[in-house]
């Protein structure tokens, strides 16, 4: 039996809630990449710097590990989400090296969008 089958229907949902703040996440971060590179700030961006913001402040809370850890052990969901894509050496890097990717975005476009004198 796969590992899919055997999540409770709890642990099903929470991985699909999961893996679509994911894709908020990972889109956020492209728009901030895409508005940075640019030079064109748009009127999403503040929404994009404010859900990286947010899943920033989560792992602050977590202390590095995605605050849906927790409640994923209680549902019994064994494996972190980016393990279902990762290895686990790899997984376990994902996470700074997103916040850093992240925080040089939100840094660029900052510098981009200062007024030239």
């Amino acid at each position: 039996m796969s590992e899919r089958r055997r999540l409770g229907r709890r642990a099903k949902a929470l991985r699909g809630l999961h893996i679509a703040i994911a894709g908020v996440e990972l889109g956020s971060l492209a728009h901030v990449w895409v508005c940075a590179l640019s030079g064109r700030p748009d009127r999403m961006l503040p929404f994009s710097i404010a859900a990286l913001s947010l899943e920033g402040v989560g792992l602050l809370i977590g202390r590095g590990d995605c605050p849906l850890t927790p409640l994923q052990r209680r549902v019994a969901d064994p494996v972190p989400l980016f393990e279902l894509v990762l290895p686990p050496r790899a997984a376990k890097v994902a996470v700074p090296v997103l916040a850093a990717v992240s925080v040089g975005g939100i840094v660029t476009v900052a510098l981009r969008s200062r007024p030239r004198r």
